[in-house]
């Protein structure tokens, strides 16, 4: 594939992801990355800004499906129904990439790192997600409290839709989870 076909950022990720499951996150250049893609080092840094935003790169489109899901959610709906619908809406764009999402994940665990990184990205969509809910309406702390707990459903059923092979989608799993955490809490 030569230097000047489309999809290099598609072509930098794949063979990012590729070399980090093979030899290591540490072990791995930008180098080596982009030698495999067939594209420049300068190449990749126009689309990110260093090797670990290879597997963070969604973080500003994921916020966005949340926070548009929950502010255009209807005003009858509940906070954490609001948040749940928003996390809906993220697993359909998840769902075509379950086997990326698979491998990244693999590489995230191995790196003590990347796990910090991961966890300030969550932090990151849950302040997001807690400002839609107070754009709403609703009041502390029950805008903060539906947010953390509609992260942590998010966190358990993407694990958990990670983990089985093949099986139900991202957005059955989330919606067990929601399930299973509102069973607990009925008493």
């Amino acid at each position: 594939m030569g230097r000047w076909e489309p999809g290099a950022r598609e072509r930098l990720e794949r063979a990012a992801l590729e070399l980090y499951v093979e030899r290591g996150f540490e072990q791995t250049t930008v180098a080596e990355i982009t030698n495999r893609a067939g594209l420049t080092e300068r190449t990749f840094f126009r689309h990110f800004a260093d090797k670990r935003e290879v597997l963070f790169s969604g973080q500003a489109e994921m916020l966005e499906i949340c926070v548009n899901a929950i502010v255009g959610a209807p005003e009858a709906v509940a906070p954490l129904d609001a948040v749940a619908e928003a996390l809906q809406a993220v697993s359909a764009s998840l769902e075509e990439r379950r086997e990326r999402s698979q491998r990244r994940q693999t590489v995230i665990a191995a790196n003590a790192a990347l796990q910090e990184r991961e966890l300030l990205k969550l932090a990151s969509l849950a302040s997001a997600v807690a400002d839609a809910l107070r754009r709403r309406g609703v009041t502390e702390p029950t805008a903060s409290l539906c947010a953390e707990a509609g992260l942590a459903i998010f966190k358990v059923a993407y694990e958990r839709w990670i983990g089985e092979p093949g099986g139900r989608t991202l957005a059955d799993v989330i919606q067990d989870s929601l399930d299973h955490l509102k069973a607990a809490t009925a008493g």
